[in-house]
Order: structure tokens, then C-alpha cells, then sequence
């Protein structure tokens, strides 16, 4: 990984590729994500360098998502100060500064002994925003000198050559031009030596303009020619990563070919001259050669010009094209997230009032109609995550996540969540599960149980008083890997023949008479061709009407010696509610009235303490002003936001656990929440299983 990184600094941009797929490559393979986390973390080194600001964004951002998963504050001080560098790219002076400062915040909590190195870094980046986004020469002066009194415990021959550089820029700002020339040699006697050819160009450039400035334009032209003469050398050895290679290439080659075509004819004709002495004749024939071929490069010329025109345009409509397809992309991810919020705040109060009554003893009948409304509620919020997890499938922002688990247990959690759903309509499922295959097995444990938590559902929704059979058996094994083959059959409905070839397209079902009969949106099946296709497999269909159907489809999963991670066991949390809530005085900030009152109601049953705030303004002053254990704070309200709200009371609090209770979709927009002082997140509506256990978990750390 080191050595990838020295690839990068050194602009060795393919060798530097090569190792990044190694070492994450390896990262994969032996589960370590610090180390993949690092991967992604240089990689996007690599794209910002190659101004690829976007790809250098995802990459830094998927590199983020690991370190808080693993709580690795030293690499998400890392990240987050290749955040505020892209920024800094960028021209973003907020955005960079905010994200430097949140680096601070991360370098400060990690401990580590190598504290006073990472504040020399971040006065290096402090210095650089001064002076590119600021133009404050005398202010990036000052952090430049801070880091340059730690530049020894850094031990990075690149990282001094960078602050030397950015010294002798700063002074020449300040028109001390010996000085800058002093700095400007340092850096680039250092970067020679290490072979960082950008930093030894950059250095070039700089002295250029230093002799510039001092009116020795001798000197001024010579480091000019060296920069340009290391610009267009760095090109060449990068040639393959530009993409420019190929093109070249093919012209010398032709080019080649008619000299030495010309070459050839021109000998001949001086051999046909010594010998017949025909001067004149042989002249005209070689006027007449070359006038002809000089017509001939005139019209070859003329057709590369009008394909080149006919390309550009195309070119054009393919670039016109693509935005208006990123344009309808983006106008139909606003549409799901405003739409599936407006859904989710009045299902909310459905789901919340209907779980509160459902515990007040109600009588046979209305415990009935209860149930119904629990029902049609959760059915509601099954088709909004469907068409959610469609949309993310479609936009490809989903990633496959690998970890150890006993899919033997799995399998089963799956079929005891769907037993009750089986037992209503009077079904036997049989399981048989291939006693061969390794218990531990390594691959993503929730996307296979969303594949067959579909495939088998729909297996139920389609049989009545009937079997539905599971088997999972093996059908090949190495060392490293086994592939197993999943078939799920029944004695159901079936369908037609016609019907099998659009079943797994979205909205699909396989007649209106069966949608009228059984229910159901048609996505359970895209779902599951998307994710088995993300996966590197297919789904595929046997069936006859009346006489059933089987899905059966093919997976690899890597074979581990390490025991599989037990999922939620943390011992110093509590997880849903028992006596942790009684007497804990809860906060719980909202202005819509209803769901105020089913929020408190449902911490009440637990006997916490409830107060309500139902603005932003409000709530600051309440926690000013009293005690709180917790916050939950709602988002969209009248005067001040949520987020805004959190802002205010981290200046004079930090301590106190805040929770996002929203109905907003947060899939792309975590790191706002985190950055603006929430401590967690519960999208609205909840399971109250859910609710109490995040709820306690921050109460436990807190008391912890």
C-alpha cells in the first residue's frame, strides 16, 4: 500500500494502478478494512491528481463509510483531510475548510503518538487554502512556519518538498524574491532526488517565474523550457493513462510507411536515370508521380476532415444526450425522496397509533381491524423500500458487502420470519440443506436474505394449501470457494409460458386477474434478477400454470476459517427497551401534533420522562435550560431546521446524544447529519423494536 502511494507521488500513474488492485485485491481477500479503506483513500489520490474530482469524491467517500464502521479515527482524519484537498481543487474554500476542521476534530480523538505529525499536515493544508483561496500571503505564511517546525517528526520527503514549495510561492506573494528562490531550490532538490517529477515541474515553474519577477529573463526562459521539457516527458511515460497512445501510434506508423513508399520510387528513379540518361522524360514522370500523390493526400485530407466534423457533432448530440438523461436521473431521485417522505410522515401515525392501540387490550374484533391496519401499513412501507432499493439498483449505488456468517442460520431466520405468512394459507415449507457444504462461509448475508425473502414470499402468495420446497446443495469446491445452487419450488398457481420471458421486469405480474387476486406491485422479482446480477449471477424460471414453478439460481462464496461475527451482541448496550428508559428524561422535538403525541406515548410505555418542543427555537432553549438524557430531533420544521437546531446546541453542549427522527431518505446524505453533530439516525416510520434499541444504545454509551 505504501509503495502505491510512492507510485502516486512519483506520477508513475500505471504502476501505481497495478499495486492499488493488489493490495485491495489483498484487502478483500483476508476481510481487513482498515487496509481497504486505505485503498480506496489512495485511489482517490490518484483520480484528484488526474482531476477526476468526481471519481476522487465516491472513492474518498467509500473509504469514509468503512472508517466509521470500524470507528478508525486516524483514517477518517486521513480521509477527510483528501476531502478538503479536493476542495481545495476545487476552489470550495467552505467546503475545504469544513472538512479540515473536521480532520482536526478526528486526529484530536484518535490519541495517536503521532499527533504533532498530523498538525504539521493540517497547518500545510491550512496554508495552501490561505494562499490559493484567500490570497492572504502573510496568514499562509504563519502555517507554513507552524509546519514547518514539525517538518522532521513528518519523515515524508514529499510532504517537505510540498512545504517548501508552497513557501517559496508564499514569499514570492510577498515579493521576497531571494527568499523564494531558497525555498523553491530546497523543494526542488528534494523532489529530484526522490523522483516526485510533479513536484520537480511545479519547482520548475516557480523558479521561472522567481527569475521573472527579479527581470532575468535568461534565467526565466531556461526553468520555463525545463518545466515545459519534464511537462511533456511526464506525458509520454503516462501516455497509456491518457488514452492518446493507440492514436499516435497508428499515424507514425502511416506516416513510416509513405516515406519509405516515397523513399523506394525515388531510388528507382535514379537507377532508371543512370542507366537510359533520360533526364527529362524521368523528371516529368516524377512531377507527374508526386502531383498525384500530393491530389491524393489534398482528398484523403479533406475526408478526415469532414469524419472529424461528422464525429464532433456526434460527439455533441452524445454529450447533449447524456445530460438530459443525468438531468431525468436526477429529477427522478428528487421525485422518489419528496414523494416517499410525503408517504412516510402520515404512515408514521398509522403505524404508531395502530402499535399503541394494539396494546391497550382491545376486544377480538377490534384487535381484528388492528391487525388489518398493521397490515395494510406494512405493506405500504414494503412497496416504498421497494421502489427505493429499484431506484438505487438502477442507479448502480449499490455494493456488495462481504462478511462471515453460517448460511445454514440464515436460511432458517429467513424461513421463520415468513412461517406465520406460510400458516395462514395452510402451507408446508420443506427444507434441505446440503450437509457438505462449510459452516462458515463468506459473502453479503442481507442481500441473499433479500433474494430469498422475495423468491419464497412469492412461492407463498401464489400456493394455497399446498408445499413449497427449499434445497441448497453444492455443486462444486476448491481450496478457497464453494459454488452452491439455491432452488425455490412449489405447487402453486405457475405460470404461462408467454408470462416467463417479462416476469422479472419491473411492475410486471403475470395477469390482471392475478393482481387482482393475490395483490402485489411486480418488483419482488426485478429486485431479485438486479441483485443476483450485482452478485455475478441469474435468476432462472421452470414452470407450467397449475402445475407450480421453480426458481433456481448459482452462487460462490469464499470459504472461512474465522468464525462468523455475531450480529448486534454487544454486551454494554441494552437493546430494546426493558427497564433502561424508566425515569431518563427524553426531549423529543417535532412540530407536527400527531406525531408528537405518538412519539411520546410510545417512551412513556417505558416509563421515560417526555417534554416536546415543537420548533427549533424552542428546543435550544430547553436544553439550555434543563437536564436532558436525549434529543430526538425532527428535521423539516418552521423557522430554524433540525440540523440547524443541532448546530446551535453543540456550541454550548457536546455531550448531549442527538438522534435524527426523520422521514427524509438518507441514503446521500449521511455525512450532513454527522458533520452537523447528530450521533445516529432513525428514518420515520420505525419498528419500535428498532426505535428502542438505538435509543438505549446512545443512552449507554453516554452513561458508559
Amino acid at each position: 500500500m505504501k509503495q502505491a502511494e510512492v507510485s502516486v507521488n512519483k506520477y508513475q500513474f500505471d504502476k501505481a494502478t497495478d499495486e492499488l488492485n493488489r493490495s485491495l485485491k489483498l484487502a478483500q481477500d483476508i476481510n481487513h478494512k482498515r487496509y481497504t479503506a486505505l485503498a480506496s483513500s489512495i485511489t482517490s489520490k490518484l483520480e484528484y491528481i488526474l482531476h477526476d474530482y468526481d471519481d476522487a469524491i465516491v472513492s474518498i467517500n467509500r473509504a469514509i463509510a468503512i472508517q466509521r464502521e470500524i470507528i478508525d479515527e486516524t483514517g477518517l482524519a486521513y480521509s477527510y483531510l483528501s476531502l478538503s484537498k479536493i476542495f481545495t481543487l476545487q476552489n470550495n474554500k467552505k467546503a475545504a475548510l469544513d472538512y479540515l476542521n473536521l480532520s482536526e476534530k478526528h486526529y484530536n480523538k484518535s490519541n495517536d503518538q503521532n499527533l504533532e505529525k498530523y498538525l504539521s499536515l493540517l497547518n500545510l493544508q491550512r496554508g495552501i487554502i490561505a494562499l490559493n483561496l484567500e490570497n492572504a500571503a502573510n496568514k499562509a505564511f504563519t502555517y507554513f512556519k507552524k509546519a514547518g517546525k514539525s517538518i522532521d517528526v513528518i519523515g515524508s520527503p514529499y510532504e517537505y518538498s510540498r512545504l517548501y514549495y508552497y513557501l517559496a510561492k508564499t514569499e514570492l506573494a510577498r515579493n521576497n524574491t531571494s527568499e523564494a528562490e531558497k525555498y523553491a531550490k530546497s523543494s526542488l532538490n528534494a523532489a529530484k532526488k526522490n523522483e516526485f517529477h510533479g513536484m520537480v515541474m511545479s519547482n520548475f515553474n516557480i523558479l521561472s517565474n522567481i527569475y521573472e519577477a527579479q527581470q532575468n529573463d535568461a534565467k526565466a526562459l531556461s526553468y520555463l523550457k525545463l518545466a515545459n521539457k519534464e511537462r511533456y516527458r511526464l506525458f509520454e511515460v503516462n501516455k497509456r493513462s491518457l488514452g492518446n497512445e493507440s492514436y499516435k501510434a497508428y499515424g507514425n506508423d502511416a506516416l513510416r510507411s509513405e516515406i519509405k513508399e516515397l523513399s523506394e520510387k525515388r531510388k528507382e528513379n535514379e537507377r532508371s536515370l543512370k542507366v537510359n540518361k533520360l533526364t527529362t522524360i524521368l523528371s516529368v514522370a516524377l512531377i507527374t508521380i508526386l502531383s498525384l500523390l500530393t491530389l491524393s493526400l489534398y482528398k484523403n485530407n479533406n475526408l478526415r476532415a469532414r469524419a472529424n466534423g461528422l464525429l464532433q457533432k456526434k460527439n455533441r448530440e452524445l454529450t447533449i444526450a447524456k445530460e438530459n438523461a443525468e438531468r431525468a436521473t436526477k429529477a427522478k431521485a428528487q421525485f422518489l425522496s419528496t414523494i416517499t417522505h410525503e408517504l412516510r410522515t402520515p404512515l408514521y401515525a398509522v403505524t404508531g397509533l395502530t402499535h399503541l392501540l394494539l396494546e391497550e387490550n382491545p376486544t377480538a374484533n377490534q384487535k381484528e381491524h388492528l391487525n388489518s391496519l398493521k397490515f395494510s401499513g406494512e405493506y405500504l412501507l414494503s412497496l416504498i423500500n421497494n421502489i427505493l432499493d429499484l431506484n438505487k439498483l438502477e442507479a448502480n449505488k449499490v455494493e456488495v458487502l462481504y462478511s462471515d456468517f453460517d448460511l445454514e442460520k440464515r436460511i432458517s431466520d429467513v424461513l421463520v420470519a415468513l412461517k406465520n405468512s406460510a400458516d395462514d394459507k395452510n402451507i408446508n415449507i420443506h427444507f434441505d440443506f446440503d450437509k457438505s457444504i462449510p459452516q462458515k462461509l463468506k459473502s453479503d448475508p442481507l442481500k441473499l436474505s433479500q433474494i430469498l425473502i422475495n423468491l419464497i414470499g412469492n412461492s407463498i402468495k401464489f400456493t394455497e394449501n399446498g408445499d413449497i420446497w427449499i434445497t441448497v446443495t453444492q455443486i462444486r469446491e476448491s481450496i478457497n470457494d464453494v459454488h452452491l445452487r439455491f432452488e425455490i419450488k412449489d405447487n402453486g398457481e405457475g405460470i404461462s409460458k408467454e408470462k416467463q420471458e417479462t416476469i422479472f421486469e419491473n411492475f410486471i405480474q403475470g395477469s390482471t386477474q392475478i393482481n387482482r387476486k393475490f395483490g402485489g406491485t411486480g418488483l419482488g422479482l426485478s429486485i431479485v434478477k438486479n441483485l443476483l446480477s450485482l452478485m455475478g449471477s441469474k435468476i432462472n424460471l421452470e414452470s407450467e400454470l397449475g402445475l407450480g414453478s421453480k426458481f433456481w439460481f448459482d452462487l460462490k462464496f469464499l470459504v472461512t476459517e474465522s468464525a462468523a461475527p455475531a450480529e448486534g451482541n454487544d454486551p454494554n448496550l441494552v437493546e430494546n427497551g426493558g427497564d433502561s428508559l424508566v425515569g431518563k428524561e427524553i426531549l423529543v422535538v417535532e412540530d407536527n401534533k400527531i406525531n408528537q403525541m405518538i412519539t411520546k406515548k410510545i417512551l412513556e410505555k417505558r416509563n421515560a420522562v417526555c417534554e416536546v418542543a415543537d420548533n427549533g427555537t424552542k428546543a435550544i432553549e430547553m436544553v439550555k435550560n434543563a437536564n436532558f438524557n436525549l434529543v430526538l430531533m425532527d428535521i423539516h420544521m418552521p423557522g430554524i431546521s433540525g440540523i440547524e437546531a443541532t448546530k446551535q446546541i453543540r456550541k454550548f453542549n457536546s455531550k448531549i446524544p442527538i438522534i435524527a427522527l426523520t422521514a427524509v431518505t438518507l441514503d446521500d446524505n449521511l455525512d450532513e447529519f454527522y458533520l452537523n453533530g447528530f450521533n445516529d439516525i432513525i428514518p420515520k416510520p420505525y419498528k419500535t423494536d428498532e426505535f428502542y434499541r438505538k435509543i438505549n444504545k446512545h443512552l449507554s454509551i453516554k452513561n458508559a
